[in-house]
């Protein structure tokens, strides 16, 4: 086990690390496929709405509404314009159902930061990605506010947002520790700039969250969330 008095800062990743939120998206994408069954079967439409999240990424970001409009332009262009005004209300009704997810705390969560609260040790943080007013909101319902005494929403998680992060923080990146469920993400970023990070893989990846892992002497996988108690 490394040594970890010498961190500041413990900043954690939100959606599918503190409540599971891939699932509804994989729920929306799933009624998708059932609306669109008479045009493609449900790998193709699959593979069409990553393709239309890639496309529209640059402009729209990351975020429920989002992936509503690739829902619907993804209905669309695999229907050849066929769908009813009907399927595509279906459709954005599946999208909208990502925007009222529970944000329910994922097991061992709530415990493990109100144990990590009360050692006054840590100077915790919350620094996720996505649409301001849908990650406030889930903040919100998850009721895990309590914990955090700064929250960043950003548009993308890049170095130079860690970087920044960090200034904002006045810290050095090296006293910076992350934990999350996205190598991409959460981990690589933070082990490139000399920072240590807790990776906790989730069940369900999205696919632009995918990325080659490795191991590195500043990163520890966890099983479970509950287990960062075992390094702090």
């Amino acid at each position: 086990m490394k040594d970890t008095k010498d961190y500041r800062v413990l900043a954690f990743d939100a959606d599918d690390t503190l409540w599971d939120c891939q699932t509804h998206f994989d729920k929306a994408q799933a009624e998708l496929s059932r609306i669109l069954a008479p045009f493609a079967d449900a790998r193709r439409v699959g593979e069409e709405l990553f393709a239309t999240e890639r496309k529209n990424l640059p402009l729209t970001g990351y975020g429920c509404k989002a992936f509503i409009l690739s829902l619907i332009e993804t209905a669309i262009r695999v229907s050849g314009a066929s769908t009813t005004a009907d399927e595509i209300a279906q459709v954005m009704e599946a999208g909208r159902q990502t925007l009222l997810l529970p944000a329910t705390p994922l097991p061992g969560v709530e415990d493990t930061l109100q144990c990590i609260k009360d050692s006054r040790r840590f100077r915790m943080i919350l620094f996720t990605k996505g649409e301001l007013l849908d990650q406030q909101n889930k903040l919100r319902r998850s009721g895990l506010r309590r914990f955090f005494e700064e929250v960043y929403i950003v548009s993308d998680k890049t170095d130079e947002e860690y970087r920044r992060l960090c200034r904002l923080e006045d810290i050095a990146p090296r006293d910076l520790t992350m934990v999350g469920n996205s190598f991409k993400s959460d981990i690589e970023p933070v082990l490139r700039l000399g920072g240590r990070a807790f990776y906790i893989p989730f069940h369900a990846t999205w696919q632009l969250e995918k990325a080659d892992e490795y191991e590195h002497h500043r990163l520890f996988r966890l099983e479970r969330f509950a287990q960062l108690i075992t390094y702090l």
